[in-house]
């Protein structure tokens, strides 16, 4: 079966880098599944799951944290925001994310930041609840 040349890279690692058969990504306008020969295009993503199928049909989930990715007919590059295997997530890390960007939030008086704040806060306790701690 035909793949495509896959990386993952978050601003302290890449977590990724190799080939795989598919990839699905949390887009900003919907999830998105990229498979070999995709037609190019630039997406902005958001907190999610990134779900990599490798060549032996084994699966990874890896949570993001928004970032981009740049998809064309053979690759597709992730740049996150931030990156965390789902194995390395525990619920004390989320809740701890959450607490921060609530405190970000409240320290705010701009309405674009207390926005994205929400968004953010639903997002990732909508992951941790696909995680089921």
């Amino acid at each position: 079966m035909a793949t495509l040349q896959f990386e993952l890279v978050a601003p302290e690692r890449i977590l990724f880098s190799g080939d795989v058969e598919a990839v699905m990504l949390p887009g900003t306008e919907g999830d998105m599944t990229v498979l070999p020969g995709h037609a190019p295009v630039m997406a902005m993503l958001k907190t999610g799951f990134v779900q990599i199928t490798d060549h032996e049909n084994k699966g990874r989930r890896v949570l993001i944290r928004g970032g981009f990715a740049e998809i064309n007919q053979q690759t597709v590059t992730v740049l996150a925001e931030r990156a965390t295997p789902v194995e390395e997530v525990t619920p004390q890390t989320i809740d701890q994310e959450i607490n921060e960007l609530e405190l970000h939030r409240d320290a705010s008086s701009d309405f674009k930041v207390r926005e994205a704040a929400d968004a953010a806060i639903a997002q990732l306790e909508e992951a941790k609840q696909a995680l089921k701690f």
